[in-house]
């Protein structure tokens, strides 16, 4: 804008060099009055300055009682205005071809003999440094005030613009995969990315509805197998040979499977919160797999260290510590300790116990410390699951001198205080 208003301002002005106004100051600073009441001319170090960087300086000074002083030769051209000045206040004059020779100016200044008005030629200047001084004076305060209101509302503009796009990323950063339903609200969003953030809903409804399918899928597999397995359990429990027997193991572990693909259902649905005495709870699951435990070889006991009745889900504690104990058979050593402290359940084995950089990777789905192992690498995960939904927390660490521990801690706020 400032470039277009000082190319605008020197368009205007096409006619040439006209007379500094300067000039007229310096010239009035040298006009005295004089004996017989007219004006004369003391020199003064500007004038004599003047004069010398303008030969062909000329001028004429009058008062208001019409005595008037010149110096140098006055063209022909202005004679007529010679006697009248005093009734101008302000002009330029100036020919139409160089030299300008005729180029003046008119202006009132005050002198030592009084005001007078004084018609003068001397040094020539163009108006570009003029406008550019004018037009930079005036424009300069509005940019700066343009600068000013726009360091201030540019930002706030933005922000407010991009309210809607810095909500729904945050939104989208809270999105958690184990829950269900989750959508981006879509008001107060730019137009731009509303059909960016109709996708993303898109996209999770449809993952929404791939996991009820595979949910779906598995609680009925799970189900559909578990009569089978019964059947065949009975048979072998019937049956009276040593080599069909054998076979209850196997078919233990193929019931466990069924009952953690069960797990994966009921993890979705929300704890049934009841008093929960953990002690009683811990010695019937003990007492429930001891039986497979000494068709292992395994021995369990169980340690009790001021234990703690708490309001949470009985049945999902029960599948943690089912799914630990089994978990401590088949991977263990001869012996399992079950431990129950407050509200933290701990079991432990004297096995081969789990590397210090697989204890993380045990805990994701499928994930089997020996590849040839038996399981199918969901226990861990399937515990890991139900503490986080029973707002608990989980860790494996090692036993002395061999053997791992898996502790769960439940949460203390839970406890019933007796």
């Amino acid at each position: 804008m400032s470039v277009a208003l000082i190319a605008i301002a020197l368009r205007a002005d096409v006619g040439g060099l006209y007379t500094d106004e300067t000039i007229t100051p310096v010239i009035a600073g040298a006009v005295i009055r004089g004996g017989n009441g007219g004006l004369s001319i003391q020199p003064t170090a500007e004038l004599t300055a003047l004069q010398r960087e303008t030969p062909d300086l000329w001028f004429v000074a009058e008062d208001q009682a019409g005595y008037r002083v010149t110096y140098g030769r006055i063209p022909s051209e202005y004679a007529s205005l010679v006697g009248v000045l005093r009734s101008v206040g302000y002009a330029h004059l100036r020919d139409q071809r160089p030299p300008y020779r005729l180029s003046a100016v008119i202006r009132q200044e005050m002198s030592p003999a009084g005001p007078v008005t004084i018609l003068g030629h001397g040094k020539l200047t163009g108006l570009t440094f003029t406008v550019l001084m004018a037009s930079n004076v005036l424009v300069i305060p509005i940019i700066a005030i343009f600068a000013a209101i726009a360091a201030l509302l540019i930002p706030w503009i933005v922000r407010r613009s991009l309210a809607g796009v810095n909500r729904i990323a945050a939104e989208a950063g809270q999105i958690d995969p184990d829950v269900r339903g989750w959508r981006l609200r879509d008001e107060e969003v730019p137009s731009e990315i509303a059909p960016l953030v109709q996708a993303v809903n898109d996209a999770l409804a449809r993952l929404d509805e791939a996991y009820d399918r595979q949910r779906r899928f598995i609680a009925s597999a799970a189900h559909e197998i578990r009569t089978p397995i019964a059947i065949i359990r009975t048979k072998i429990d019937a049956s009276g040979e040593v080599a069909l027997r054998r076979l209850s193991g196997d078919v233990d572990r193929l019931a466990n499977l069924a009952e953690q693909l069960l797990d994966l259902e009921r993890i979705d649905t929300r704890p049934r919160m009841q008093t929960v005495d953990l002690a009683p709870l811990a010695r019937r699951v003990i007492g429930e797999l001891a039986p497979l435990a000494i068709a292992s070889d395994r021995t369990i006991e169980i340690e009790s260290d001021h234990p703690s009745t708490i309001q949470s889900d009985p049945g999902a504690i029960e599948r943690v510590l089912v799914s630990l104990i089994h978990n401590a058979i088949d991977h263990g050593g001869p012996r399992i300790i079950v431990r129950v402290a407050g509200t933290t359940l701990a079991v432990e084995d004297d096995g081969d116990g789990i590397p210090a950089e697989a204890r993380t990777k045990v805990l994701e789905p499928f994930y089997r410390l020996k590849p040839r192992s038996t399981g199918a690498g969901l226990g861990l995960n399937l515990v890991k699951q139900i503490v986080e939904r029973l707002r608990g927390r989980l860790s494996i660490t090692a036993a002395v001198p061999t053997g791992t521990i898996v502790e769960v801690w439940l949460p203390a706020e839970y406890a019933v205080h007796r």
